[in-house]
């Protein structure tokens, strides 16, 4: 039995939901392109980011949130579907989902069709072919997509260079009242977010489902010069900034997209491993920092007139990196990448009425280690608004049906973190840990088994594709196998593993030892794979066969008989 004021306590949790619930909240979902978990909510000890850590502290934040794949378009396509890449048909940016796989329902849309008026700001879809030139118009968007004006000169030579002139550099601190436009495209956006809240404190309109979509940290590193708030000498770089001898070629990835960069280009670094030296790698990762700091800045603009406009308490907010970046790490730079730094990004939600009403009570953020991915954002946002229709789970085949997720809603984990918090146990709830998810799922291709330009082995094309490698992240590690793929029929080959890589994060948090080879690994190896091989199903919550619907039971048992 249990004890009343353990009761007491459940019924307040319940009520505390069920009062976040009962009015159709506004969505507020902030993506940060390129944002890796550089914040203090986060640790970060270089990070000046005052604005999200105060949303943090109101807010449910998941430190181990995981990207399907470390590239902007199949990422964000990912999460806005809730499908994984091998269901999108998507790794590059050269195809659009609604043609090369199915009709399958937005995030946007599917709130467009429950009554709420979508609009998107910025980068949210990734513009072009993967998202039909139109930012998937006119499914996703109740009006005309804004992007800002400027973005027309995000590749202008505007970046101070040390002889004087200015040129396409990496590292771009600038004036704004002298850029082209008088402007940088995140302010811009701003802006537009600014003058879209300013209209909507109107009982007669329908909620909202407002998308902003910053640019920054993405290369270059262009940002008002205001944001140089890190001093040099106080920058850190990485303990280990050599490729590590273990790693297998094919898992490296060039960052071919800053040696692009004049600055980088003038530094002559050998390809594909010659590392960046200290001095500019230091410039390269205070840079990124202010570039952080920049965004931050903006957020908490958006954020205080979300407050002066009076819709912060029915607006549920949810900010989120695409994928993450390396800074020297194994001597690599960018994404990518299966990295932890590649693919490991911030995850915070703010949801009114419950995060806020207990997450100030404590000085300690209200989090969890629970393993989530970005999958998980759609069904999350859906059980949140309290929308009448919840996408189900996709089945094996998936491409006739419309609506359905490949992710779980994280809500559970958020009750049960906010009933922790309000019974004043503060401990990790390590049988959540274990009744959750198991493992989470990211990948990446490669057209070949060596780092090259052309084909670039960092971008590679649907058509050049030959080699996926399949990540699992568990709680303790993470394990890739590189294997030949078929890309007539987006499938792996089993049969024949290229190479492999284990990290164990309780010893190696950085991922600096491959210890796949080591024969005192070879069970874990063994029960790692089978994980891998049997596919994000199998890592689901055990619970979850007796909450899905007896036909979505069936088609996890078709499933299942399919994969053996």
């Amino acid at each position: 039995m249990l004890a009343a004021n353990e009761i007491t306590l459940r019924l307040l949790c319940l009520l505390l939901v069920f009062s976040a619930l009962e009015s159709k909240d506004n969505i507020l979902f902030i993506t940060v392109d390129d944002l890796r978990p550089a914040l203090g909510c986060y640790g970060d000890t270089m990070a000046y980011t005052p604005n999200i850590d105060d949303l943090a502290k109101r807010s449910m934040l998941f430190t181990n949130a995981y990207v399907q794949q470390a590239l902007c378009a199949p990422s964000r396509n990912s999460f806005l579907t809730s499908r994984r890449p091998d269901t999108l048909h998507l790794y590059d940016f050269y195809s659009y989902w609604r043609t090369a796989a199915g009709n399958f329902t937005t995030l946007p849309q599917h709130f467009k069709e429950n009554g709420y008026h979508t609009k998107t700001i910025g980068k949210i879809f990734h513009p072009g072919v993967s998202s039909n030139w139109s930012d998937d118009q006119p499914y996703s968007w109740s009006e005309a997509p804004y992007h800002p004006p400027t973005e027309h000169y995000k590749e202008a030579s505007v970046c101070p260079q040390t002889d004087g002139t200015f040129g396409r550099n990496l590292v771009c601190p600038v004036e704004v009242k002298f850029q082209p436009g008088g402007s940088l495209p995140d302010l811009q956006s701003l802006d537009e977010a600014i003058k879209f809240l300013r209209a909507q404190p109107n009982a007669s309109l329908p909620p909202f489902f407002l998308a902003v979509g910053f640019h920054k940290p993405h290369v270059p590193l262009k940002y008002p010069t205001k944001y140089h708030l890190h001093p040099l000498e106080s920058v850190q770089l990485p303990s280990a900034r050599q490729r590590p001898s273990a790693l297998p070629t094919v898992a490296w990835n060039p960052w071919t997209d800053l040696r692009e960069r004049e600055d980088v280009a003038a530094l002559n670094v050998s390809f594909p491993f010659g590392p960046i030296h200290d001095d500019y790698a230091r410039l390269v990762i205070q840079s990124y920092y202010a570039a952080v700091s920049y965004i931050d800045d903006l957020v908490g603009q958006m954020l205080s007139e979300l407050k002066a406009v009076g819709l912060s308490n029915n607006t549920i907010i949810l900010l989120v990196g695409d994928h993450g970046w390396s800074m020297a790490e194994h001597g690599e730079w960018s994404k990518y990448s299966n990295y932890e730094v590649s693919v490991h990004v911030p995850f915070i939600i703010h949801v009114p009425a419950l995060t806020n009403s207990v997450a100030l009570q404590q000085k300690e953020y209200l989090s969890s280690s629970a393993l989530v991915e970005l999958v998980d954002i759609f069904p999350t946002l859906v059980e949140l608004a309290d929308l009448p229709v919840v996408p189900p789970l996709c089945p094996v085949n998936s491409s006739l049906v419309k609506l359905c997720t490949e992710g779980i809603s994280v809500v559970p984990v958020i009750q049960d973190a906010v009933f922790r918090r309000v019974q004043g146990n503060e401990t990790r709830n390590q049988h959540l840990e274990r009744e959750w998810k198991t493992g989470v799922f990211s990948q990446y291709p490669r057209p070949g088994l060596f780092p090259t330009v052309k084909p670039n082995s960092d971008k590679p094309r649907l058509k050049q594709i030959k080699v996926m490698g399949y990540s699992l992240r568990t709680l303790r590690h993470r394990y890739t196998e590189w294997v030949p793929f078929d890309r007539q029929k987006f499938e792996p080959d089993w049969k024949y593993v290229i190479a492999r890589e284990l990290y164990d994060h309780q010893l190696d948090p950085a991922e600096n030892m491959n210890i796949a080879d080591r024969s005192v690994m070879s069970y874990t190896v063994q029960t790692l794979s089978q994980q891998l091989r049997a596919g994000w199903r199998y890592s689901l919550p055990k619970h979850m066969l007796a909450m899905n619907s007896s036909t979505e039971n069936r088609n996890i048992s078709r499933a299942r008989r399919t994969e053996q």
